[in-house]
This record gives structure tokens, sequence and C-alpha cells, in this order.
């Protein structure tokens, strides 16, 4: 293992490594003694242990980590959801639905195992809730979320678009912008949750009987589509039709049309509150 290498291309994406280690030249000292000090089977853990102190603080990357369980909490409520539907298994759900549904839930399991690694790696704890504690009838307000087919379109459709906004909300945040790697991440997260989205609202369009004809794969202004009430919060704000101060409702473009070309973030005040709906104290 080439320690210097890896320091070196480390530095090309933070610039401030040495700093968080001690000064350049007596990390050099410190590491080029690892070959005389130590069996070569013991430098990993020994270079691990060095950068856990750079970048495993849990006090610096406080911030980091409550971001990052708020979206994990998130995808514990998706993911939850799409293994209960994938697991009752409904006579209700067409078999390229329940093939379509299993696929989300997997990748959702996978952004629910990358949250909690990245929480993990930057010394913090991932957020755990426990299965019973989700309530997917919104206490009784949207009946048969298990086996009526439209309600479990409808509830992943809200899901996704939530789950669009709420990445898209903290992208600007300082404590993302400052890591690399989590806001590339997050960004990764952001577009499968579109695709997610956009696939839920198609196969709502696409229903046999019951469909929501007029349903479009992206969101106009904050038309709820044919989803329950409680969901308005979901789709606030996507109204809006300047853009850096351009109003873009011109040139024979709609209201509809320039809501329809940017989606608009959800501040997590916003998220909380409709995720709640959800997940019982």
């Amino acid at each position: 293992m080439n320690i210097f290498n890896i320091l070196s291309e480390i530095e090309k994406v933070d610039p401030e490594v040495y700093n968080r280690l001690d000064s350049r030249r007596k990390v050099f000292k410190h590491l080029g003694g690892f070959g005389k000090k130590l069996a070569a089977a013991a430098i990993p853990v020994a270079f691990g242990a060095v950068f856990n102190k750079a970048y495993g603080q849990t006090g610096s990357n406080a911030a980091l980590i409550d971001i990052l369980n708020f979206a994990l909490t998130a995808e514990l409520t998706d993911s939850n959801y799409y293994k209960m539907v994938v697991d009752t298994n409904s006579s209700n759900v067409p078999a390229t639905a329940k093939a379509g549904i299993a696929l989300i839930a997997s990748n959702e399991m996978g952004h629910v195992q990358t949250l909690q690694s990245a929480i993990t790696a930057l010394g913090g704890t991932p957020i755990a809730i426990a299965p019973t504690r989700f309530d997917y009838t919104a206490g009784g307000r949207i009946p048969d979320p298990l086996t009526n087919y439209a309600t479990i379109l409808a509830l992943g459709q809200a899901f996704e678009d939530t789950g669009v906004r709420a990445y898209k909300g903290q992208a600007p945040n300082p404590a993302v912008m400052a890591n690399d790697m989590v806001l590339q991440t997050a960004l990764q997260i952001h577009s499968a949750e579109a695709r997610h989205a956009a696939y839920f609202r198609r196969m709502r369009r696409d229903m046999a009987t019951g469909g929501v004809a007029t349903n479009k794969p992206w969101i106009t202004l904050n038309n709820i589509g044919g989803l329950p009430a409680i969901t308005q919060p979901i789709y606030d704000g996507e109204q809006l039709t300047t853009q850096a101060t351009v109003n873009i409702v011109m040139n024979n473009i709609s209201a509809d049309a320039a809501s329809e070309a940017f989606d608009e973030p959800l501040n997590r005040a916003t998220v909380e509150a409709i995720l709640s709906l959800f997940i019982r104290p």
C-alpha cells in the first residue's frame, strides 16, 4: 500500500487534509516510520486510525450527521413501505407492478445502507425506527395501503415526490456542500428518487381502471394529481414560474409548462411534517 500516493489523491479532493491531521512535514515524517515500526499487515489499521482522527470526529461532523439522519428517516419510511407491499403480495397488484415495486424496494434499501455507512464513517449513530411505528394509513385517513393497487401507487408517488424535493432542499446546506462525497451521493439518490416518482406517476396514469388519465411523469403547478388531500404540502410551492429572477411565462410558455420545467426544494420542517403522518411518536 503506497500511503503517500493515497495522501496525494485525497489532497486533490480535500486540499486541507494535512491541516486536519498535522503539518505536511510532520505527517510525512510520522508515516515514513510506519515501515520500520509496524508489520505490513498492521499498516492499513494504523492508517485508518489516522484518518479516523481527521474525519471521524462526531463533534465537527455533527451538522452533517444530523442531515444524513434526516435523509435516513425518509429512506427508512419509503423502504419499509415497499418491503411491506412486496411481502403482502396482494393479488390486487399486477405481476409487472410487483416486479417494479420490488426493484424500487431494493433501490431504497441501497439508499438506507449507504446513508447508514456514511453516518457511521463520520462517527455518528444511524437513526433506527421500529417497524411498528410506521402507520401507512396515516392515522386511518388512507384505506388499504398494502392491498389496494391504486393506493399503493398513490403512496409511492407521494413518497418519491417528497424525496426529490427533500434532497434538493438539503443540497445547498453548507455542511453538505463542504463534503464532496456526501454531496455527490445525495445528488445521485435525488436522481434515483426522480426516476421512481416518474415510474409511479406513469403506472397511475396507465392503470386499467381507476387511473388518473391526466397524470404526467412530472409535477404541474401544485396539483396533487388525485392524491389524498393530506398530501397537499408535498406539492405546495411547485407552482412557481420565476427562476433566477426570470418569469418564464412568456413566448408561448404557459404557467403549467413553466412550473413543470423545475422542481422546487422542500424545507426540512415541511418534510418532517409530511413524514410524521406515517410515523407514530
